[in-house]
This record gives structure tokens, C-alpha cells and sequence, in this order.
């Protein structure tokens, strides 16, 4: 029977150089496979170990990228040799299918979506209303959500938790991710999209991987997880029984959940 892999991408199997988080003498340092350009410049890395291990994983399992990146965004990373059959993007919002969206899957999303929270168009307000010169920049992701690039170092104290009390009254939610504030609405998952995905697939059992609270619901949903010891979940000590964690931070973490995933896919 299928086993159905699910794992986010950035800060989980695929890391920029400022997420590297590696320490010792330059000798030791892993050999570093790009993954991702844009514009032109070399942007995310994997070990080279975990990318064979993704190979292997693929080829074990039907693995899934499973990521709060737009498809365009998605479209520029290239993690195996033969791009998955499946990937969630958007949060979940978006169901690829090789490759291309599933515009049914979009539509019925957006329907159920637009019935539980208030509209996209008053949350952007109001971030416009509460931004100041540590927000860089804000983008609206596939009409769906809304995300701010900050200055993490000039965010102001409790400026993240006021964020979260307003959006939690109707009914969105937030997550800051390096130096991304991210505004969704609660409904939106990747658990459900994972399930659709397991549906279609016949799939057995489900592992899943991540680092954020965006990744909470789609780890709960998976009958095994692992997270890396740092990010979002890290931080808040967010633990679960069928949660593993990593033992190293950063890039080489990434390594680590590729063959956790693998180990236990691949397991009679």
C-alpha cells in the first residue's frame, strides 16, 4: 500500500544561506547541492546527502511538496530529477497535478474559504493601517493571503501578537517565518489538501514534516512527523507523541528529516 510523504519546503528540506545555521571549520562543512534560482542567482540548498535521500524517498513513496509558496513560487525549485506527481502549494489552497493546477480543487477551496473568515480585501487594510518602516514589503499570495517581509531586528515589541488577537476575531490566522508575517485564513490547510492527495492515491499511511505553525494541522494529521530543532515550533516547544525532532539545527537538520522520512517509508 501507498505511503504518502508530505513536507514543507523552506526551512525544512530546502534552506537559504542565511538559514544555513552551520558551525566548524570550513573543512568540515557539508558539500551543498543548489536547488533554486531567482533572477538569476543561486537562492536554496539542500545537502547533497538529502537530495540523494529525496531520490530514494521518491522513488519508496509518493512524496509531496507541501508549501505556503504561491505555484509560481514552487515552479523555480527543483528538488528531484523528475518533479513529483503531487505538490500542495499555497497553504493548500492550490493542488498541482504533474505540475499543472487543478482548477476544481482551487474553486471548491475558495468557496469554502470565503464562507468562514472575513474577506482578503480587509485584512490587507488593515495591515496597510499598522505598518511602519520595519515592514519592507507586503504581497497578496494566489488571492488568498496576505504576507509582510519585516525587519525582524526593528519589529516592535507585541506588534506579531496584536497581529494575531485581530486576525484570530475573524477568523484568520498568523505565523512569522523568518522574516515573512504571514495573515491565512484558519480554514485553509495543508491537512486537507494532504488528505485530498491520500484520497486520490489510495495512500495507507501519511508521514509528514515541518517547521511552522502553518504546519501544525498537516503533522497532527500524519500518522508520524518530524520537525527540525529550530524555527517557529522550535521556538514555541510545540511537541506532539507522534512528533519527532531532529538533533541538529539548519541546513544539516534538513538532511536528518530527509532520512527520517525515508527510514520509516521505506520500512517493511
Amino acid at each position: 500500500m501507498t505511503v504518502l510523504v508530505c513536507s514543507d519546503l523552506d526551512r525544512t528540506l530546502i534552506y537559504s544561506q542565511a538559514a544555513f545555521a552551520l558551525d566548524g571549520p570550513d573543512e568540515t562543512m557539508p558539500r551543498l547541492l543548489c536547488v533554486e534560482f531567482y533572477q538569476g542567482k543561486p537562492l536554496s540548498y539542500m545537502t547533497e546527502k538529502a537530495a540523494r535521500t529525496l531520490e530514494d524517498l521518491a522513488a519508496a513513496a509518493t512524496f509531496v511538496p507541501t508549501t505556503t509558496r504561491t505555484p509560481e513560487q514552487y515552479r523555480r525549485v527543483r528538488l528531484l530529477e523528475k518533479p513529483p506527481a503531487y505538490a500542495i502549494c499555497a497553504n493548500g489552497g492550490h493542488l498541482l497535478v504533474d505540475g499543472a493546477d487543478d482548477p476544481d480543487w482551487s474553486a471548491s477551496v475558495r468557496t469554502r474559504v470565503a464562507g468562514e473568515c472575513a474577506p482578503l480585501a480587509e485584512i490587507r487594510e488593515h495591515l496597510t493601517g499598522v505598518s511602519g518602516d520595519f515592514v519592507l514589503k507586503r504581497r497578496t499570495a494566489s488571492d488568498l493571503f496576505a504576507y509582510t517581509v519585516v525587519d525582524r531586528a526593528a519589529l516592535p515589541a507585541g506588534w506579531v501578537d496584536d497581529l494575531t488577537g485581530w486576525c484570530a476575531d475573524r477568523g484568520w490566522r498568523t505565523s512569522l517565518q523568518g522574516r515573512k508575517v504571514y495573515c491565512l485564513p484558519s480554514g485553509l490547510t495543508k491537512a486537507a489538501a494532504a488528505a485530498e492527495v491520500a484520497r486520490r492515491t489510495g495512500a495507507a499511511s501519511m508521514l509528514a514534516a515541518g517547521d511552522s505553525l502553518l504546519d501544525v494541522d498537516l503533522l497532527d494529521a500524519a500518522d508520524a512527523a518530524v520537525r527540525p530543532a529550530h524555527g517557529e515550533l522550535h521556538d514555541t516547544g510545540r511537541t506532539s507523541p507522534t512528533t519527532s525532532v531532529t538533533a541538529s539545527g539548519g541546513i544539516v537538520a534538513g538532511q536528518e528529516i530527509a532520512e527520517w522520512l525515508l527510514s520509516r517509508a521505506a520500512a517493511p
